[in-house]
C-alpha cells in the first residue's frame, strides 16, 4: 500500500481546490464559458440574445384585480339575456363538480347595450366605449381557463404559473432570459394606482428561486414612486458620490484578490445601478413635460381616470426607455362608500361601471399613443385577470367566480390583430371550443413573441431544470401574426 506524507496530501488537495476554481469557468454541459455566460456571472442584468427573432421588445401586462365579468364587457351572449331569471339548465353544468360551483342562483343578465365594432365585428358593451374604438387592434382569447377560484391562489397562478409561492413571476423569467435593455432602469417594473400594495403582495412579482436581482421593482403612486431613491436632505450629492466611490474602490480591491468571486462583482453592479437610477428613474416617471393633449388622452384631467391613467402613461414612458416587462395592476374604486376591486359578488352594475370608467379611457389612450409613436408593433399589451365570472347570479345582483371559461385579449407586438380564438357556451359558463388557453399557454405565447422558446428558458434548481411553464404550456399559434 502506498503511503503519503502530510505535505504530499496537502499539495494534492491544493491541486483539487484549484481544479474546482477552474471548473467554475466551464459551462454546465462542458467546455469553457462563452463570453456571454461569463458576463452573466459578472453582470446578471447584461443583455442576452433571444432564441429567434423577437416580435416584441416589451410587455405591458394589465391585470384587472378582482376578476371582471367579461360577460358584461366582451362576451355577448343573446341566449343568456333570453334565459335571464331562469334556473341554470343542468346540461350546462355537466363536468363541473358540485363542490366548486359556488352559490348557483338564477341566470343573470345586466342591462348592457351591445354593439359590434371595426372590420372584425368584435362585440363590446357600453361599459367600454373608448376601448371599442380599437377593436381591430385586439386579439381576443374567449376560451381562457385556469385552476382554482380563490383570488390569492389564482392571482399567483396568473403571475407565476403555480398555486403556491416560490416560483418566479413571468416578468422575472423575462428579465432572467433577456437581461436589461437600459442599464439605468430596472428591466421589470410593477405599477399600481392605489396607496396600498395590491392583493397578494410582492410574491406576485418575486423572483422565486431565481436570484433576487430578477425580482420586479414596485413603483408606488405619487411623484416619488421608488422608496429611498432620493438621498436624505442632510447628505449632499458630492458626499454620496464620494461614499459610493469609496465603497466601489474597496469592493474592487477585494475583487482583484478574489477574481473568481463573481457574486462580489455582481453586487458592485447593483450599487452602480442604484446610483444610475437616482438620475434616470425620476425622469422616467415625471409626467410634467407631457403635452396637454397627451394628458387628456390618458384621462389625467379627470379624477375618475387620473390614477390609472398615470400608470398607463408611465408604462408608455418606461417602454420608450427600454424596460422589458411592466406589470400594471388596477386598484380599487370607491363603491357604496367602500374601496372595492373588480370582485362583483354584489352590485355588479355599480362595481363594473366604476371600474370600467377608471380603465377604459387610459387603456384606449395607451394603445393610441403607442400606435402614433410607432411603438405598438414592438410592444405586447396583455389584458388579463385571475378568472372570470359566472352567468348565474349571486346575492341577487352579482356574479360568482368562474375558472371554466372567460375572455382575455392581447394587442401589439406580433399579434394577429382583429381575431378571436375560442369561445364559451351559449350562456358563457364553460369553454365550448377545442382551443383551451390556460395560464401556461398564455405565458408560452408571451415568451414566444419576446423571441424565447419557453422550453429552452431553464434554470437549475434543486437538481431540476425548471422553466417558466413548469411542465405544461403550448404556444397559441392562432394568435400570432
Amino acid at each position: 500500500m502506498t503511503t503519503h506524507s502530510r505535505r504530499q496530501f496537502l499539495t494534492t488537495a491544493g491541486y483539487g481546490l484549484g481544479g474546482l476554481a477552474v471548473a467554475g469557468l466551464y459551462a454546465p454541459g462542458g467546455g469553457l464559458l462563452s463570453a456571454a455566460q461569463a458576463a452573466e456571472f459578472i453582470d446578471p442584468l447584461a443583455p442576452k440574445s433571444t432564441h429567434f427573432a423577437a416580435k416584441a421588445k416589451s410587455v405591458i401586462w394589465l391585470h384587472m384585480d378582482g376578476a371582471p365579468s367579461t360577460l358584461d364587457l366582451y362576451d355577448y351572449k343573446p341566449e343568456l339575456i333570453k334565459l335571464a331569471g331562469k334556473e341554470v339548465p343542468e346540461s350546462f353544468m355537466q363536468g363541473i363538480k358540485e363542490g366548486v360551483r359556488g352559490v348557483s342562483g338564477k341566470l343573470f343578465a345586466t342591462e348592457r347595450t351591445w354593439k359590434q365594432y371595426g372590420e372584425s365585428g368584435a362585440w363590446f358593451s357600453d361599459l367600454l366605449p373608448n376601448l371599442a374604438q380599437h377593436a381591430d387592434d385586439l386579439a381576443f382569447v374567449k376560451s381562457s381557463v385556469t385552476i382554482g377560484a380563490t383570488h390569492d391562489i389564482s392571482i399567483l397562478k396568473l403571475n407565476t404559473g403555480d398555486l403556491n409561492p416560490g416560483r418566479p413571476s413571468l416578468g422575472s423569467w423575462v428579465q432572467y432570459a433577456l437581461g436589461a435593455a437600459n442599464p439605468n432602469l430596472p428591466a421589470y417594473v410593477v405599477l399600481y394606482n392605489d396607496s396600498k400594495e395590491p392583493r397578494g403582495g410582492s410574491v406576485n412579482w418575486a423572483s422565486g428561486f431565481l436570484p433576487a436581482v430578477y425580482q420586479g421593482t414596485a413603483f408606488r403612486t405619487g411623484d416619488s414612486p421608488i422608496l429611498h431613491l432620493t438621498a436624505p436632505e442632510a447628505v449632499a450629492a458630492a458626499q454620496q458620490e464620494h461614499s459610493l466611490d469609496l465603497l466601489n474602490r474597496l469592493n474592487r480591491r477585494l475583487g482583484d484578490r478574489f477574481p473568481e468571486d463573481t457574486e462580489l462583482k455582481a453586487r458592485n453592479r447593483s450599487y452602480e445601478l442604484a446610483a444610475q437610477m437616482q438620475i434616470a428613474a425620476p425622469e422616467a416617471v415625471d409626467l410634467r413635460k407631457e403635452s396637454a393633449a397627451t394628458r387628456e388622452l390618458y384621462g389625467l384631467n379627470d379624477p375618475a381616470t387620473e390614477g390609472y391613467g398615470t400608470c398607463m402613461l408611465r408604462a408608455r414612458r418606461l417602454v420608450e426607455r427600454g424596460v422589458r416587462f411592466i406589470q400594471v395592476i388596477s386598484g380599487p374604486q370607491e363603491i357604496d362608500g367602500e374601496d372595492r376591486n373588480w370582485d362583483g359578488h354584489n352590485n355588479l352594475e355599480g362595481n363594473h361601471r366604476a371600474h370600467a370608467r377608471a380603465v377604459d379611457k387610459p387603456i384606449a389612450g395607451l394603445l393610441a399613443d403607442l400606435k402614433s409613436r410607432g411603438l405598438l408593433d414592438s410592444t405586447l399589451v396583455v389584458w388579463t385577470s385571475e378568472f372570470g365570472r359566472t352567468p348565474y347570479g349571486q346575492s341577487g345582483d352579482g356574479r360568482d367566480h368562474n375558472p371554466w371559461g372567460y375572455t382575455q385579449w392581447l394587442a401589439g407586438g406580433g399579434i394577429k390583430a382583429g381575431t378571436t380564438v375560442g369561445a364559451t357556451d351559449e350562456i358563457g359558463l364553460k369553454v365550448a371550443s377545442d382551443v383551451r388557453v390556460d395560464t401556461y399557454d398564455l405565458h408560452a405565447t408571451v415568451l414566444q413573441l419576446m423571441g424565447l422558446d419557453h422550453l429552452k428558458v431553464t434554470y437549475l434548481h434543486n437538481g431540476r431544470a425548471e422553466r417558466p411553464t413548469v411542465v405544461y404550456g403550448e404556444v397559441v399559434k392562432d394568435l400570432l401574426a
